[in-house]
């Protein structure tokens, strides 16, 4: 590539070598709608992504970073897809020795039961599952905190570790390991909530679906990150698109400081792919639950996951 970069080339670059592995919407790259600069490697990245079939906040978020690397390695390279935080104005890694990080938690947390109740949680923290969530949908605060506390105590002398998905103030009355939440959830937070959070010393889970919510959640140092939906999923209504397995393996690589669990529409046929881009634990809603013999399937994810780790 000559000093005197082309946006226009820059895009078609980025796309010829990396639409295969994304899955290119058109060979030739549309103009994307909204710039923010007028600098040829992040306008020709930005169409370039577009064309990827990234949103526009992910767009945006890659170009900066393309950007951010090509000035860093005082060149534009289309083979490097950007995988370096600094280049996405994260702060340093390991995030666990930033000052503000949240409890750490295991690097792989292997198989991660996402649970209705409290009983499905002690069912599966009896069968050897080793990380369980309690999903528990009610507005009736009385019976969210019945529940927590029920599903605290299925998991004592088990060796699971309970994350409360929400409802984080009864989390911590209650003494669970941990707390899950969503973009939105996090966003709701004022500062003061955050601090208690932290100092509670429950740890934190957090849902990403592209880069633009991965750079967020870095934000606040959370214990682990979560990403997905990697397949298609009929569970609830998803504002982005699946993410599919070559961008999980593009998001792990950026997040490699973090315990990443890959979550949604993830079956034992899908599993090894998504083990394969490196992420430590694997969600499941639904093939555990629906399954005809819970036990039975759990042990044999688990090993899955396990040899996968070997």
């Amino acid at each position: 590539m000559s000093t005197a970069l082309d946006a226009g080339a820059i895009a078609q670059a980025i796309v010829a070598a990396h639409g295969l592995r994304f899955g290119a919407i058109t060979s030739a790259p549309p103009s994307a709608p909204n710039f923010s600069s007028d600098d040829p490697v992040y306008r020709g990245a930005k169409r370039a992504c577009s064309a990827l079939g990234f949103i526009e906040i992910d767009a945006e978020c890659l170009a900066h970073a393309w950007r951010a690397q090509t000035q860093r390695l005082s060149g534009f390279d289309a083979t490097l897809w950007p995988d370096a935080p600094e280049d996405f104005g994260m702060r340093p890694f390991p995030p666990t020795a930033r000052d503000d990080a949240f409890p750490p938690c295991p690097e792989r947390l292997g198989l991660y039961a996402v649970l209705p109740d409290a009983q499905w949680v002690g069912r599966m923290a009896r069968a050897g599952v080793p990380t369980v969530q309690l999903r528990f949908k009610s507005a009736d605060t009385a019976a969210v905190e019945r529940e927590v506390q029920a599903a605290v105590e299925a998991v004592q002398g088990t060796g699971a570790l309970l994350f409360i998905n929400d409802h984080w103030q009864v989390a911590i009355a209650a003494g669970a390991y941990g707390i899950h939440l969503g973009q939105e959830d996090l966003d709701e937070l004022l500062p003061e909530d955050l601090a208690r959070l932290r100092d509670s010393g429950l740890r934190l889970g957090v849902s990403t679906h592209g880069y633009a919510e991965m750079v967020r959640a870095d934000k606040v140092s959370p214990s682990y990150i979560a990403m997905g939906a990697v397949y298609p999923t009929t569970l609830k209504k998803m504002a982005t698109a699946p993410q599919g397995v070559a961008r999980l393996g593009a998001y792990a690589r950026l997040l490699r400081g973090y315990p990443q669990v890959g979550i949604g529409g993830i079956d034992a046929v899908r599993l090894p792919e998504v083990l394969a881009t490196g992420v430590g634990s694997i969600a499941v809603v639904r093939a555990l639950v629906a399954a005809e013999a819970p036990e039975a399937t759990a042990a044999q994810w688990m090993a899955a996951i396990d040899a996968a780790g070997n």
